[in-house]
């Protein structure tokens, strides 16, 4: 169940990005996955974050539609999953995938990526600093 309270606080996270935009009213916010595991793994995993989501009063198919992308244990499908998630125009970025970070950054430079279970994101060389993480990725 503590996987499931840290993934509904991701939701905190992704909502400032989105926030920080100018406000569309009636705009639908497009929110990409790219998941490591197995589809069914992923969505339960990503049910934390929905249920989050529904706490700070937004709701899938109202406010965000999701596209998750599983990579079924097959790491190497996370660049053309990152890819295939970057062509459909997505708002946000979200993983929970190490591995899948850096596809992500490479996939798209201007698409907020909000990543977690990277002890350190700095060493890991996804970001240069923790101040200003969304700032100059290391790449």
């Amino acid at each position: 169940m503590r996987r499931r309270e840290f993934i509904g606080g991701l939701a905190r996270a992704a909502v400032w990005p989105l926030a920080a935009r100018a406000q569309v009213a009636g705009k639908v916010w497009r929110i990409g996955v790219l998941g490591g595991s197995p589809r069914p793994i992923l969505a339960e995993n990503y049910s934390g974050f929905q249920q989050g989501m529904r706490e700070l009063g937004y709701f899938e198919g109202r406010d965000f539609v999701s596209e998750l992308r599983a990579a079924d244990n097959s790491y190497d499908r996370l660049n053309g999953l990152a890819v295939e998630l970057v062509r459909l125009n997505v708002d946000i970025l979200l993983t929970g995938t190490p591995a899948a970070v850096r596809p992500l950054q490479e996939a798209s430079r201007t698409i907020p990526i909000i990543f977690a279970g990277v002890a350190d994101p700095v060493g890991s060389g996804f970001i240069v600093s923790l101040a200003r993480p969304g700032h100059d990725w290391i790449g």
